[in-house]
């Protein structure tokens, strides 16, 4: 996933996405588990997506002033 495409996105989308992206994540390894996985590199890429998306968030986070 791109980071330009992520920053661009509000706080709902990412959170959305992420989400999506942990599901994704949770459906591969049951795939790796009962050995139905065609491409073990798909995990890999879906972690580092995620890790991505929650950078994004934090940097976001730190943005903000302090109340």
């Amino acid at each position: 996933m791109d980071l330009n495409k992520i920053r661009k996105m509000t706080d709902q989308e990412r959170d959305a996405e992420l989400q999506r992206m942990k599901q994704e994540l949770f459906n591969l390894r049951f795939q790796h588990v009962t050995g139905q996985l065609e491409n073990p590199v798909k995990m890999r890429e879906v972690k580092r997506d995620i890790a991505r998306v929650k950078t994004i968030i934090r940097e976001k986070e730190l943005e903000q002033p302090k109340a």
